[in-house]
């Protein structure tokens, strides 16, 4: 009537292992890790994506503001240095100084390099003070290179 139960050291029973216990700590190692990589590609990424020409753009009423492009826009920067309507102006090309007598064939060249702005946008930031006719030199400079134009204006305070 011998019943065997098996031993502790032999056969496959589980009587004498035990279970290793279930962790149920969140491990937050490799979200700190994640996150200082995210901060570092902001911090780098930020001055990159500010314009640091300084110009005083017209109010405007009504419309609304474009949508961001996958392909940033290329932009063109008119700014007044002095005198009257006649007076000089400087032209930038994104952020580098440029001629209006060159403005023209560097941005031909571009958008036939594939390198000008997302959808063939040129945006025109154009100083409050600067002459409309130099602004109007731009835009059919623009216009010629094969780029749809726009305007860049401040919205209506309260709008």
């Amino acid at each position: 009537m011998g019943m065997s139960m098996g031993s502790a050291s032999g056969g496959g029973g589980r009587r004498g292992r035990r279970k290793a216990p279930v962790m149920a700590e969140i491990n937050v190692t490799p979200m700190v890790d994640v996150m200082l990589v995210l901060l570092i590609i902001f911090m780098v990424a930020a001055p990159l994506l500010t314009v640091n020409i300084q110009v005083d753009l017209p109010q405007a009423q009504g419309g609304s503001a474009s949508t961001a492009d996958a392909k940033p826009p290329l932009e063109v920067t008119v700014k007044k240095t002095g005198g009257g309507c006649a007076s000089k102006v400087d032209v930038y090309l994104g952020e580098t100084q440029i001629g209006i007598n060159e403005l023209g064939p560097k941005i031909k060249a571009m958008k036939e390099a594939g390198a000008g702005g997302g959808d063939n946008v040129v945006k025109i930031r154009g100083d409050r003070d600067a002459c409309y006719s130099e602004l109007m030199k731009v835009l059919g400079l623009a216009r010629d290179a094969g780029y749809r134009a726009s305007i860049v204006v401040l919205p209506e305070q309260g709008s």
